[in-house]
């Protein structure tokens, strides 16, 4: 069969990008960008520089308040303010002591989109949210509490599978997505977790997703304040080399982080065993075994981010983390994705020309 004519190719392009559009309309209208990619939210990463880049860049920011207090966050939008006129969010732990502080300095502040992580928002604070005019974005880790979410006010959801990097849950974005996505038409939805390429953010906009959400990939940008030798480290990564914490005693709970193997993760096991033995022997309190065991990160993920350290530091990262073959431009990580989703839905376009 004779190959398509170039009018033909230009026309599955064209096509292409109207169905693209079409696909993720939800989410673009939502977040008020040109590309429904939201940034994830990475504590010490998601500062104002990578912030206003990608929502520069037609994506959507979202800023990391972490452990901020209000005061230090006011400045932080007030910075990021000051590079960006698009919209962008600001991400919030709900377990947070100043929780509701920081949501008064947000919304006074104008930022059009408030992200609440880490747990069931409490009542005050979503309506607090609500009150203001700001649109409310939580996370939803089940179908029974993505429904519970919408019903106490959320205007959009976030699925991460495990496959993200950093604090993670127990299930794969490609079940959550089954899980989810099929029932849940109300407001728009936004997959995270292991994604790194515009086809596999297709294949769930197929599925109903209005977006995605991108850590790993932005974490190595140009634009990240990331040290440079973190950055050197993702991009020398496979996707196995990022690997969740691992639990040795069940009495004593290790929230799981995904990040890369390194001599401060083979310590944090030796540490454990160490804690364990002088929990049974008598010399510390289950207490002050679970305290030990929690405190072994204290200050780890800075110390990799700021200060290079990929040896002892915590190197967080998702599983994508291997489709990290160079640190590039925000601008260009956000069109290679669009660009091969829109190849993509080109090549089903030629296709159906063809027949």
């Amino acid at each position: 069969m004779p190959d398509v004519a170039p009018a033909s190719g230009d026309a599955a392009r064209l096509a292409a990008r109207a169905e693209l559009d079409r696909l993720w309309a939800a989410g673009r209208d939502f977040l008020g960008c040109e590309a429904a990619i939201m940034g994830g939210a990475m504590s010490w990463l998601s500062e104002r520089t990578l912030t206003a880049a990608i929502s520069n860049a037609g994506g959507f920011g979202v800023l990391a308040c972490g452990s901020m207090g209000p005061d230090l966050l006011e400045r932080e939008i007030a910075a990021t303010q000051a590079l960006t006129q698009r919209p962008f969010g600001v991400n919030l732990i709900t377990m947070h002591p100043q929780l509701d502080d920081l949501i008064a300095v947000t919304v006074a502040a104008g930022v059009s989109h408030v992200v609440l992580a880490g747990g069931i928002p409490p009542g005050t604070a979503v309506r607090a949210v609500k009150d203001s005019g700001a649109k409310l974005v939580c996370f939803a880790p089940a179908l029974v509490l993505a429904k519970r979410m919408v019903r106490s006010g959320a205007d959009a959801l976030v699925i991460e599978g495990s496959e993200a990097g950093g604090h993670i849950g127990p299930v794969s974005l490609t079940v959550l997505a089954q899980e989810i996505l099929p029932h849940m038409r109300d407001v728009p939805i936004f997959v995270a977790g292991g994604l790194g390429r515009g086809e596999a953010v297709l294949a769930y906009l197929d599925m109903g997703a209005a977006g995605a959400q991108l850590g790993t990939r932005f974490a190595a940008a140009t634009e990240s304040i990331a040290h440079p030798r973190f950055k050197e480290a993702f991009v020398r990564a496979s996707a196995r080399d990022a690997v969740p914490s691992v639990q040795l005693d069940p009495r004593f709970p290790v929230i799981p982080v995904r990040g890369l193997a390194n001599d401060g993760t083979k310590r944090f096991l030796e540490h454990q065993a160490e804690t364990l033995r002088r929990f049974q022997s008598g010399e510390l309190t289950k207490e002050a075994a679970q305290l030990n065991i929690e405190h072994f990160w204290a200050g780890a993920l800075r110390r990799a981010v700021v200060d290079g350290d990929i040896e002892q530091g915590s190197v967080m990262a998702g599983q994508s983390v291997g489709l990290v073959t160079a640190v590039q431009p925000v601008a260009e990580i956000i069109a290679e994705i669009v660009e091969q989703a829109v190849s993509a839905l080109a090549a089903r376009h030629t296709i159906a020309m063809r027949r």
